[in-house]
């Protein structure tokens, strides 16, 4: 098993930063591909950014290439995302996952096999 824990949502205006953080716990490993996904309200959940477990291969939607930043520190088990520029388009429930069978990680939600809770990112306009 696998815990996953996000924090770092918050409400905050149109070309505005914020940093969200993933914390794992339990049957953590490097080796595991870490992802974010969103959904907002009435929407499918969808595919935002994904990380190798070695963090050298990284990959984002099209929607936030060149402004949102995927990171990670594996002493402290956590993943990052660094959200700049944001618009209105991005308020949504943010979430972490892992996946045990996908080395890079995917753009699949199906793909991933243990996911977090959520926090909430609202941009004002």
């Amino acid at each position: 098993q696998v815990q996953l824990v996000e924090s770092g949502g918050d409400l905050v205006q149109a070309g505005g930063s914020l940093r969200l953080s993933c914390a794992a716990s339990g049957r953590t490993s490097s080796s595991h591909a870490m992802g974010w996904f969103r959904q907002a309200p009435g929407k499918e959940r969808e595919f935002v950014s994904t990380i190798s477990g070695t963090g050298g291969s990284t990959y984002y939607a099209d929607s936030v290439k060149g402004r949102f930043t995927i990171s990670r520190d594996n002493a402290k088990n956590t993943v990052y995302l660094q959200m700049t520029s944001l618009k209105p388009e991005d308020t949504a429930v943010y979430y972490c996952a892992v996946s045990w069978r996908y080395l890079s990680g995917s753009v699949y939600p199906k793909d991933y096999d243990y996911w977090g809770q959520g926090t909430q990112v609202t941009v004002s306009s």
